[in-house]
């Protein structure tokens, strides 16, 4: 059986969080969707009355039956990291966690009534232990955070989807839904990555795992530092044609590029919220119920505003200006979708167009195949 203790644990040179709570490294967008749905009069009793519907219990005896279950006896090394990322971030239970045959380097939490985690032996063989330990961390960050139950009904929809693809109208209306679980499964990517990083605490050991799953098992052949700046570069270049391109790639998929999460890692490791975090002062767990909706989405506006002012890409520079009052809107359209610099005639900021490629300003881990499947992986 899962130990449910946390006897044995291997590391007391960490900073450990008691009773922090998820809401101290959720993104903004992930937290106020997760707060505005555990508010949901009747929330509970819905979920619990479709989880006869899903193959949970299919999904369980699946693993036991046909993976190697984490354990002293088995995989010691990893229940060792899954103890003591469950004593970082003070969640009682430790849920129960498996090894499964798989070269594609992946890791998923999911569940309904009770979390289980689940490890490729391409993830396991292709990291080294502190890597290892922010992959652990980042899925008991999915467990602490609940996403467990939302991630298991995407995965359940999006294979709802593809029985019932030759149903036109029935597929609209499901992929709708699958589309929006989507991004918030995105941003749920986000927190779990800061997660991981505050059981790990080691910021370069996060993004060199990052980095692997990027590009494989040549860590000789690669340099944090370049491949951060290849997510400065992504942002950056191109003209509307390249936003409209990133917004259609990312679409389809259930995690956001490497690179950028990489980037947004290293940008929260930096901030004044990750180093309070570290100094002890935190959200705690048992304030969670006097959350406020409103705040949660004032907090997700906020963020949203401050992306649009900070980022490089040509299309959120478009919004801040038009938001910012700035004239000549459709000479502004014409020289971002053709690249060119200048077409500035007229308005009250005239003078202060730019050209189309400008400068300025959070599985899980896996690296998703181009046209993304079912799977929910970290």
């Amino acid at each position: 059986m899962t130990d449910t203790s946390h006897e044995s644990v291997p590391s007391r040179q960490r900073r450990r969080f008691p009773d922090i709570s998820s809401r101290a490294y959720e993104h903004p967008a992930d937290r106020s969707a997760l707060v505005a749905l555990r508010k949901l009069s009747g929330f509970d009793t819905v979920f619990k009355a479709l989880s006869g519907l899903l193959p949970e219990r299919s999904l369980r005896l699946l693993f036991l039956s046909d993976s190697v279950r984490v354990s002293d006896a088995q995989f010691a090394h990893l229940n060792d990291m899954l103890r003591d990322a469950c004593y970082i971030l003070d969640l009682k239970k430790v849920p129960p966690m498996y090894v499964t045959q798989n070269p594609q380097p992946n890791a998923m939490c999911i569940g309904l009534d009770e979390p289980i985690i689940v490890v490729s032996t391409g993830l396991v063989e292709l990291l080294d232990e502190e890597e290892m330990r922010a992959v652990v961390g980042h899925e008991v960050g999915h467990a602490l955070s609940g996403h467990s139950v939302y991630r298991t009904i995407l995965l359940f929809l999006t294979n709802l989807a593809l029985k019932v693809a030759w149903i036109p109208l029935g597929n609209v209306a499901i992929m709708a839904i699958v589309t929006a679980l989507r991004e918030w499964f995105r941003k749920s990517e986000l927190s779990a990555d800061r997660a991981g990083l505050l059981v790990g605490q080691d910021p370069r050991a996060s993004m060199r795992g990052l980095m692997k799953i990027a590009g494989g098992n040549h860590l000789h052949e690669m340099n944090v530092d370049a491949f951060l700046a290849q997510a400065d570069e992504y942002e950056k270049s191109g003209d509307l044609r390249d936003s409209v391109l990133k917004i259609l790639n990312v679409l389809p998929r259930t995690h956001p590029f490497t690179t950028v999460r990489a980037a947004e890692l290293k940008k929260w490791s930096e901030s004044r919220d990750f180093q309070r975090i570290m100094d002890g002062h935190y959200p705690k767990r048992g304030e969670d119920k006097d959350t406020s909706v409103t705040d949660s989405f004032r907090e997700s506006a906020a963020h949203y505003a401050d992306t649009v002012r900070t980022s490089k890409d040509p299309l959120m520079k478009l919004v801040g200006d038009i938001a910012g009052g700035a004239g000549d809107l459709g000479g502004k359209l014409r020289d971002k979708f053709t690249g060119t610099a200048g077409g500035n005639a007229g308005g009250g900021n005239a003078g202060k167009g730019r050209p189309g490629a400008t400068d300025g300003s959070e599985g899980s881990w896996r690296r998703p195949d181009p046209e993304e499947g079912p799977e929910s992986g970290t």
